[in-house]
Formats: structure tokens, sequence, C-alpha cells
């Protein structure tokens, strides 16, 4: 749940932030001369609007998920499955030393589960009801811990301080180009012309794709290790058993493309914008272990 609906997030926020600070005129990255940039001026305007989009993104995600996937939480069970589903989550989040989650579940035929929170002690563990449909229960506990291994890792917190400093390197390099351009290309004498403005955006925007990659590496990185914590908390052989059973069902029904990396399976994106490594990586690194 976390990387696609967080970056997303992200993004919107930052674009609405600089949108502002320009409008009302806080932006302030020129020296006093009028002519140079202020880099210490323009480093510290970078980091609010990168580092306020990341946490707000954090801040806001679970509601954003809850709402996005339309989740309804467990207050009290109403079968054997939820209440077991809440019995299990008890005991993982027990063993891995965090706050007991919200638990809840969406309805849709894709087997997958995600985790959110802004800490570990005030996260969300969902599953789709395409899991609980295609999965035994071994499969299933081993799904939800890996969730509350990547709650536990603090996941969502680590990935959210390295989008913020991913953030403010964007917009510090963007307006850096748009500056030299505006002076080389364009002649601008002092101030800044239009030409500033665009290129800034589109820096901004090409260097935010490069960001994302980062961002993607990191989030497959982080997936290696919920695999070890999941093993950990619910048995090796059941979180073998559980990618693998992953790993048949790819032809199922997928996630929402807006949501798709809110999931435990890897999807079909280009390798450098992929959130989940392969499967059967997956599977031979725990196998290996």
């Amino acid at each position: 749940m976390r990387i696609l609906l967080f970056l997303a997030t992200n993004i919107a926020i930052m674009a609405i932030l600089s949108i502002t600070f320009s409008l009302l005129g806080l932006e302030g990255v020129l020296a006093e001369n009028g002519v140079d940039l202020n880099l210490q001026s323009l480093l510290i305007y970078a980091a609010v609007i990168g580092f306020s989009g990341s946490f707000i993104s954090l801040f806001i995600s679970k509601f954003m998920a809850k709402r996005s996937m339309g989740v309804q939480i467990i207050d009290t069970p109403s079968d054997e499955t939820q209440r077991w589903l809440l019995n299990t989550v008890q005991e993982q989040a027990k063993k891995a030393n965090i706050g007991m989650p919200e638990v809840g579940i969406f309805n849709h035929p894709s087997p997958n589960a995600f985790a959110t929170g802004w800490n570990r002690n005030n996260a969300l563990v969902a599953v789709s009801t395409g899991l609980l449909s295609h999965m035994n229960k071994n499969e299933v506990e081993a799904v939800l811990a890996h969730e509350v291994s990547h709650v536990a890792n603090g996941d969502m917190v680590t990935m959210t301080l390295l989008q913020g400093v991913l953030n403010t390197f964007v917009v510090f390099l963007s307006r850096i180009i748009g500056h030299v351009v505006d002076r080389a290309v364009f002649n601008v004498k002092s101030g800044h012309g239009p030409a500033y403005w665009i290129v800034s955006i589109v820096a901004q925007m090409v260097l935010g794709l490069l960001a994302t990659m980062i961002m993607m590496w990191f989030s497959r990185y982080r997936e290696f290790r919920a695999d070890e914590g999941g093993a950990s908390l619910a048995g090796r052989q059941n979180m073998i058993a559980a990618l693998s059973k992953l790993e048949q069902l790819q032809n199922a029904p997928q996630l929402p493309t807006e949501m798709s990396a809110l999931a435990i399976s890897s999807g079909k994106m280009n390798a450098l914008f992929s959130s989940h490594p392969p499967l059967a990586k997956r599977i031979a690194s725990l196998r290996m272990n």
C-alpha cells in the first residue's frame, strides 16, 4: 500500500506547495543582487517543500488507503474468519513488539494484502476477499506476518525520510537548472523570466522519475526483509508456500492500477519502476537463507 498511493499523494502535495509558495512570493531563491541564486535559501525552500510533501503523505496514508480500497475495518468480528484474522494479527503484533494494528478486509478478487500507517503503533493491515478465498490459513497467516513485518520494520517512516531527501534534491536541482537555462539560453539578466518556471517544472518532472526509480529500488529491498520477518513470525515454509501460491495465481484479476503498489504481488510493471521483486526471486531468497 504503500508505495504508489504514497508517491502519488506526495507529488500532488509538492505541486500544490510549490505553486502556493510561488504565488505568495515565498520562493526567495535569488540573492540580494537579483541575479545570482541564494543556494542556502534555495536549499531551505526545497527541504520545506520536499519533507512537507512526504510527511503529509505519511500521516494521511491510512485514511487514503481505507477510502481508496473501501476497506471494512473489523471492530467486532461477525464470523469465524474475521475472529481468526484479528487473533492472528494480535499474536503477530505481540511477537513483533508493536501496537495492535487495525485489521480490515477489502472486496477484490485478486489475492492481495497491504499494511500502512504513520508509525508502528498506529497501523492498518488489510487483506482482500480474494486472498481469503484462494489461500489456506497457513498461507494467509504468512501474508499477514509479511505485512506486520513491514509495520515492525518501520518501512513507511523510512521511506518517508528517503522520499523527503529525494524531494529536496529534486526541487533544489530543478530550480538550479531552470535558473541556468534562464540566464544562459534566454539571456535574462535579473529576476526570472517565464523560461525559468517552465524549465524548472519540466526538470522537476524528469528528476522526479529518477527519484521514483530510487524509491522503487528501496521498496524492492524492503520486500526481501519483510519476507524474512514473515518467515520468522509464521514459519519459513508457510511464507514460501504463500509466495508460491501467489506465483500460481498471477493470472488472477489484478488490483486497480492506482493501488497496485500497495499489494504483496509483483505485478507486471517495468523492472525499474516495480515496487516488488519478482516472486521467483523472493522464493529463492527464502530458500537460500
